[in-house]
């Protein structure tokens, strides 16, 4: 009999492991507490950003790239291929994309001039804008509708199941492992837990420093007719991601602690991605919690919005969406990967990066097996 995989997490990593699970000829039936996913997959800015990591999880993320290019055409969910657009506003950033430039050969990074960033954001003039980079091979996905297009797939597929509003209570040992859930029993071969930052709550040992990263983001109606181009990084994310990582970051994270200290007192990430109905995803802001309070700090949200206002040469931008992002992070590692059961794999992304790497973490994890 085909052997069968159950995962434990509706969200785009145990989605995507159920993929690649589907691809590999497995049966599977994922679980999912909610009725619907609504905690981390749904609440970032779709964004693959393939082009910025390094170190093992930038392998991840190339291999990732085509995954999800392929995803898109098997199973109609929303994701395009955008590329990263990165600008430069001060010499310090412009010396950090020089030297990602160096690395990268013409094909993966385009340095433009002010005036071909302005003419990709279709601005009337650069403003104070000096430069930028264009990383075309990122892909952009819709977080509102990807993740429950993929459950869709998953659930019409012919060896797919999905359950949702079904929590795991535990997993007992026997002749097959056995999924103790609120709505019976499960027997599977194998077992993958995807909880995010829920993990503690199944295995706190394992958990370790794995807390709860939190950000303020919005929904905002885009300042002027931008049509359907990339997503845009700004300085602040040129500290954030490793392919940016070199002298030139040294300095560049110098010259934000003497001018812009606010920024970084607050974690930012100043940053947008593109939707098709005209409207911006805008954020964010990093904090970090053991158990994170829901409340939203109304001076950090017009930080991030004057920022990217003021890179899209406008006053403001019109609110209509404010929501919490969440995701597990560790200051230890960027993946937790662990089987602390015999047959049960923990899988969980630390960095913020799941949509970025879910479907190659997914495709490694099934063919370990």
């Amino acid at each position: 009999m085909t052997s069968h995989i159950a995962i434990v997490g509706a969200g785009i990593v145990g989605l995507s492991h159920a993929v690649a699970a589907l691809d590999a000829g497995y049966r599977v039936t994922v679980i999912e507490q909610d009725s619907r996913a609504v905690l981390a997959s749904i609440r970032n800015f779709g964004h693959v950003c393939t082009s910025v990591q390094a170190g093992e999880v930038g392998e991840l993320a190339r291999e990732a790239n085509p995954l999800w290019r392929s995803l898109a055409e098997r199973t109609g969910i929303e994701a395009r291929v955008s590329g990263t657009l990165a600008v430069a506003r001060s010499a310090a950033e412009e010396a950090v994309l020089v030297e990602l430039a160096e690395q990268k050969d013409a094909a993966e990074g385009e340095l433009l001039t002010a005036g071909q960033v302005a003419d990709q954001l279709r601005l009337a003039t650069p403003g104070e804008i000096r430069s930028g980079i264009l990383l075309a091979g990122d892909l952009t996905a819709n977080p509102r509708t990807v993740v429950a297009d993929l459950a869709r797939w998953i659930a019409d597929h012919e060896r797919g199941e999905v359950r949702f509003g079904t929590t795991l209570f535990g997993v007992r040992e026997g002749q097959h492992l056995t999924l103790e859930t609120s709505r019976g029993k499960i027997a599977a071969d194998r077992v993958i837990i995807a909880a995010g930052h829920l993990v503690g709550r199944l295995f706190p040992d394992l958990a370790g420093d794995v807390r709860e990263c939190v950000l303020q983001m919005a929904r905002v109606r885009a300042p002027h007719d931008m049509g359907l181009g990339p997503a845009v990084l700004s300085g602040t994310s040129m500290l954030r991601y490793g392919a940016f990582a070199g002298p030139a970051q040294d300095a560049l994270r110098e010259e934000t602690e003497r001018l812009r200290p606010e920024l970084l007192e607050i974690g930012a990430n100043v940053m947008f991605t593109q939707q098709p109905d005209g409207t911006l995803l805008v954020g964010d802001s990093h904090d970090y919690f053991d158990a994170a309070p829901p409340f939203l700090d109304e001076r950090w949200s017009d930080l991030l919005l004057a920022d990217a206002a003021a890179l899209l040469g406008t006053d403001m931008l019109e609110v209509i969406e404010r929501w919490q992002g969440i995701y597990a992070s560790s200051s230890e590692r960027e993946l937790l990967r662990e089987e602390p059961i015999p047959g049960v794999s923990v899988v969980t992304v630390t960095t913020g990066i799941g949509m970025t790497i879910g479907p190659a973490l997914g495709a490694r994890t099934i063919a370990s097996f």
